[in-house]
């Protein structure tokens, strides 16, 4: 690097630290790398590469001969023939990419500058690594067709004259993935890392135990892979019911020892860290179809075949052999990743088992402890004692913060951000990962339309919008949010093609969150970069989601007027949304939304972004109840869960839309175990001739329909008439997922209290696969006629 671009690089991440970014010149539109570099400068002109461009390398320097293999690999099949590789010392040419390695601390080990001029390119880097990151980032200022896995015809391989100078934000930057719900062969193991490394992600948090199947070969122990990696079939996740009598263990699979060296191999060759995951303390029944001696019970169980297994059987605590176990397994899964880390668990674990289990009380006993959750924390630090004999750092969800933390252990954050909050103030490493901005098992569009997810809505924006430090903590503090990553369990997904689905392009948004420094982001820029990767999507035949392109309705009830004014959004930029109100179809002869509009009468608006007169991303739907109860009093006997309240909380109930059968569009309320209980206070008695109150049916959610509805009305508060209907028991049994919408005529009464009560089954019943656990029950839209 030269005395002028060594000032220039050296200024720049200086200012960085002191957190002045201002200063950097806007990248051209026209460079569409993702993560977004610190530092692009764009210059006239553009390098041509062809048959005569050659990679120059210093003479001995075998790490950055494997990069210009690497190179050479990833431009082959679409330009039909090799570069030659040169050293330094030999070049006499002025059509070449040179990479060098330089003494430059700015850098780190992982940064890098890269230099295009008309006959020349340049990467610069402390590191083979930063290389390898350099070259990720040249090999997306091609055209897209670069990374087709087949020879393009005619195609001219410019690319831009330009600066860039980077380095990434924080040290781990992870992508997740189980493999024990579905199981996925080595040659996706590989596409999956591929895909970390052009978006410069460093680690591969491979879920590789739970409940569903074991899927690593343990010489020790070979009944893990005889029998605890299989599994009874279901074609569906939420049907899959506990294992009956004589059915067949046909679907699973596990990883050798050589498959894993071969992956961990080729992890490395990218850069890229595995952490294993072995679950303990719990999340292990799949183990005591094995070896039963280890649990609290001792009883042989089947590998479960669904989301939940209601034996919640658990590693005993207590027995001395389960630890020798456990550390025969770490010490065969320490030899085959190299990594500094492996992943413990340590989440969901239910203790019940341990307060009946006379050998873990005893163990709480002998050891002075109070209770069982100081028996997890026992636990954790014995088996944290061992990964550090054998050198060896432990990684476990934030559970493992219960009874105390074991000393050095890293915590990865899913609850919520304020766990990562905590454990940064207690001096311990985090990787935060929260359900919030971090599961990609979630929707990320309207589900409606969108393929099966699980829980919530996680959408492009929600990921970009994601700071991995927790706003007010100290510098010292901050430095332990080492970084975040994303999460794909795959209850859901059962194959390579929905695994891309799920996580393209979500995982973009990721790369710039732990890549890119955060004064360098800006929404309006990155999705038009997105943009570009569906073209490199496409080249390399991926399935990705298009969830950006849903239309959100939003209405706003105006309380004066009695009406809505209703907007259109979507995450795209400038998108043309053409909509409906007649409850029809929208098509390009639609109107085209261009501002917010009234609604002032019942109302069944539908609206998309159309491609070809087909919608992108499915059809909006929403259906908008005008009415005098709007913006009511309403008084709750039992308060909403919390994550279940609705977007317009305590007026979810009466706010005139009506929910669709997706329990996390904003529209429902939910209640566990407690009945639904409100009062409605219309301010005056008025006539009333109907009221109508709506109830989700989602039994592989746990949500019931109440067993009776009660709908009492008053004119003054204190007399109140009854109106009562129970459920039919056929609705109550149904495996549908359906809204439910109870009528009751009240015979145009003068009426200004309302009080609605659905009872709650309670518990799921014996024939549910939840038998015995809390019931729920969700409501959403009180209609008042």
């Amino acid at each position: 690097m030269n005395k002028k671009s060594f000032i220039t690089f050296s200024f720049i991440f200086i200012l960085t630290i002191n957190g002045e970014v201002f200063c950097t010149p806007p990248s051209d539109t026209s460079i569409n790398i993702i993560p977004k570099p610190f530092f692009v400068e764009l210059h006239k002109g553009s390098f041509t590469l062809n048959e005569k461009t050659v990679i120059i390398i210093s003479g001995n320097d075998s790490l950055l001969n494997k990069q210009a293999e690497f190179l050479n690999e990833a431009l082959r099949n679409s330009i039909g023939y090799n570069l030659e590789i040169e050293t330094f010392e030999k070049n006499s040419g002025n059509n070449f990419i040179q990479f060098q390695i330089i003494n430059e601390p700015e850098t780190g080990n992982e940064g890098y500058s890269l230099e295009v001029k008309y006959n020349s390119i340049l990467i610069k880097a402390g590191e083979s690594r930063g290389i390898f990151y350099g070259i990720q980032s040249l090999l997306q200022l091609f055209p897209p067709e670069i990374f087709k896995k087949a020879f393009v015809k005619n195609q001219k391989w410019d690319i831009p004259c330009l600066i860039i100078q980077d380095k990434p934000q924080y040290p781990y930057r992870g992508m997740h993935l189980d493999v024990s719900r579905h199981f996925f062969g080595k040659d996706f193991i590989k596409k999956y890392l591929d895909l970390l490394a052009m978006y410069k992600l460093n680690y591969f948090h491979w879920h590789l135990t739970d409940d569903n199947g074991w899927r690593i070969e343990i010489k020790k122990y070979p009944l893990l892979t005889k029998i605890s990696s299989w599994r009874v079939n279901r074609e569906k996740w939420d049907k899959w019911l506990p294992v009956q009598r004589g059915e067949k263990a046909s679907y699973g699979g596990y990883y050798t020892q050589e498959d894993i060296k071969e992956i961990v191999k080729y992890a490395s060759d990218r850069f890229i860290t595995i952490i294993p995951e072995i679950e303990m303390p719990a999340h292990t029944s799949e183990v005591f179809a094995a070896y039963p001696q280890y649990s609290c019970r001792g009883e042989t169980l089947n590998v479960c075949p669904g989301s939940y297994w209601p034996n919640k059987d658990i590693f005993c605590a207590g027995n001395d052999s389960t630890f020798t176990f456990i550390e025969n397994i770490l010490s065969e899964i320490s030899s085959l990743f190299p990594g500094p880390y492996i992943h413990i668990g340590g989440d969901e674990a239910d203790k019940t088992l341990w307060e009946k289990c006379p050998k873990c009380q005893a163990r709480i006993r002998n050891e002075g402890l109070r209770n069982t959750d100081d028996l997890q924390s026992y636990f954790i630090k014995r088996i944290n004692r061992y990964l550090i004999s054998i050198h060896k750092k432990m990684i476990g969800w934030d559970e493992i913060m219960k009874g105390g933390l074991a000393p050095g252990a890293t915590v990865m954050c899913w609850n919520s951000i304020d766990k990562g909050f905590e454990a940064a103030k207690q001096d311990h490493n985090v990787i935060m990962t929260p359900t919030k901005y971090c599961y990609f098992d979630y929707y990320q569009s309207n589900p409606e339309f969108d393929t099966l997810g699980t829980g919530g809505l996680i959408t492009l924006k929600d990921i970009y919008s994601f700071n991995p430090t927790p706003a007010g903590l100290t510098e010292k503090e901050s430095a332990h949010i080492l970084g975040a990553q994303a999460n794909l369990w795959t209850e859901h997904v059962n194959t390579p093609e929905r695994a891309e689905y799920m996580i393209l392009p979500r995982m973009l948004a990721l790369s710039e969150d732990v890549w890119s420094q955060p004064g360098n982001k800006k929404w309006n820029d990155f999705l038009s970069r997105v943009y570009e990767h569906y073209k490199i999507f496409d080249a390399m035949g991926l399935n990705y989601s298009r969830g950006s392109y849903a239309v959100k309705i939003n209405p706003v009830y105006n309380s004066d007027a009695k009406n809505f004014t209703v907007s259109l959004s979507s995450e795209q930029l400038n998108p043309r949304i053409y909509f409906t109100l007649n409850g029809t179809s929208p098509d390009i002869n639609s109107k085209i939304y261009s501002s917010p509009f009234i609604i002032d009468k019942m109302t069944i608006i539908k609206a998309a972004i159309l491609r070809d007169n087909n919608p992108v991303q499915g059809i909006s739907e929403k259906t908008i109840y005008p009415g005098y109860e709007l913006g009511r009093k309403i008084l709750y006997t039992n308060q909403p869960i919390k994550k279940y309240i609705g977007d317009n909380e305590n007026n979810t109930l009466i706010d005139g839309v009506r929910g669709s059968t997706y329990y996390y569009d904003g529209n429902w309320q939910g209640f566990l175990e407690k009945n639904f209980d409100v009062f409605i206070d219309l301010g005056e008695a008025s006539p009333v001739h109907q009221i109508s109150v709506d109830f989700l049916n989602n039994l592989s959610d746990w949500i019931f329909l109440p067993e009776s509805v009660n709908i009492s009305v008053s004119p003054d508060g204190i007399e109140y008439k009854d109106f009562i209907t129970k459920t039919d028991s056929s609705e109550l049994k149904s495996d549908s997922v359906f809204v439910k919408t109870f009528n009751q005529n009240v015979k145009d009464e003068n009426i200004r209290f309302i009080h609605i009560i659905g009872k709650n089954i309670g518990t799921c019943p014996p024939r549910h696969i939840g038998a015995g656990e809390p019931a729920w029950i969700f409501c959403d839209e009180v209609l008042i006629e």
